[in-house]
């Protein structure tokens, strides 16, 4: 599904996806609590990625989990 944000189309069907890929991990792996209501910096993460070109879901997912990950250990 494309939805127009502004001059700006966004595939919610890849960033739902990348979201979901990511933080199934990361619950898993308990960097985030077991919680199902939405992480909003991972999120912005992986939105900001696909604003900048990366438009493949696994590699959405698995950079913003990388990123989520740096940030958590500082």
């Amino acid at each position: 599904m494309l939805v127009e944000r502004g001059l700006q189309v966004m595939n919610l069907e890849v960033v739902g996806d990348a979201y979901a890929i990511a933080s199934n991990y990361l619950r898993k792996s308990g960097a985030v609590s077991g919680s199902l209501a939405t992480n909003d910096r991972l999120l912005e993460l992986i939105v900001g990625m696909f604003h900048r070109g990366e438009h493949n879901k696994i590699r959405l997912a698995n950079r913003a989990i990388a990123k989520f990950e740096a940030a958590e250990s500082c």
